[in-house]
């Protein structure tokens, strides 16, 4: 992957939902300026047809402008909510593969971090435009973006969970959020976790339902040769009733409880206001003991 460099533009699309009230793009147009870059905005990034921000034919032309345009050298989704999947069919990543450039996004941006892992493009997992407003705690959800995007050295250094697995492990970075890694479950994008270090994030689930997921997974063998999993946020879980009658941490470890890779809970990424960065398709090290977990990704 090519690093940034100053002066170079970052075009801002909307694949998935439209921007709403009270939304706008100013804060992350003058963030991206005051690290030296330029800001092209997606023909229809203000758009909305229904639930999107545009047809799928208006969507998917700004996204494969921006993929083949060689001025552009990142492209910023605006915001998650649902619909990039529909744009998957109307894509040709043949240029973007041939020239490679960071799509950057969470959430329903998975689908786009997938098809990146699946012709081996290095991706960026991170805020959003639309989620700056959100960021009061730390700056480290932008700090972390930067050193990212320009190719400073990544790593990440905290307390442990009590409910963490001991152990190291080494591979890429891949995953996303939950329910998009498990509708993506058979398709030529499905994730190859061989060797890999899995990261997992969810909002708005009952527990029974991120269980389902995860056995789906597991099903599908995502776990039997996988490295290490990471677990980020898990916000606004639903309560059923009955209740599910363990945490998300207890569920977790009985599912994984047959292999012997590192666990890691509660890294500050997913949809938190401090959504620090990773790098998809990169390798790093996981250190996970009593006291501290350490995640440190190899320069380019």
């Amino acid at each position: 992957m090519n690093n940034l460099k100053k002066g170079q533009v970052i075009g801002v699309v909307s694949p998935a939902g439209f921007i709403k009230d009270g939304e706008d793009l100013s804060k992350a147009i003058k963030l991206l300026e005051s690290w030296g870059l330029k800001v092209k905005l997606g023909k229809h990034v203000f758009s909305k047809y229904k639930h999107f921000a545009g047809t799928d034919s208006q969507r998917a032309a700004d996204f494969q402008q921006f993929l083949d345009d060689d001025s552009i050298h990142g492209i910023w989704c605006a915001r998650g909510g649902y619909g990039s999947v529909r744009l998957l069919d109307h894509l040709d990543f043949s240029k973007f593969k041939r020239k490679p450039k960071w799509i950057i996004g969470y959430s329903d941006i998975t689908v786009f971090h997938h098809v990146a892992q699946s012709i081996g493009v290095e991706s960026i997992h991170a805020i959003m435009p639309t989620s700056l407003d959100a960021i009061t705690e730390s700056d480290s959800a932008k700090t972390s973006f930067r050193i990212a995007m320009f190719g400073s050295h990544l790593s990440y250094k905290f307390k442990a969970n009590n409910y963490n697995r001991i152990g190291s492990a080494s591979g890429k970075i891949v995953g996303g959020n939950l329910a998009i890694i498990a509708s993506m479950l058979g398709s030529k994008y499905a994730l190859d976790t061989k060797g890999n270090i899995l990261f997992i994030e969810e909002i708005g689930e009952y527990k029974y339902s991120i269980d389902r997921m995860l056995q789906s997974l597991k099903l599908n063998g995502y776990f039997e040769q996988c490295n290490g999993l990471i677990l980020g946020s898990f916000t606004n879980i639903k309560k059923n009733d009955p209740e599910f009658g363990l945490s998300i941490e207890e569920l977790v470890l009985d599912l994984v409880k047959e292999y012997d890779f590192p666990v890691c809970f509660d890294f500050k990424a997913g949809h938190i206001a401090n959504n620090n960065a990773l790098i998809f398709g990169r390798k790093a090290m996981l250190e996970v003991d009593q006291n501290k977990v350490q995640l440190l990704f190899e320069d380019e």
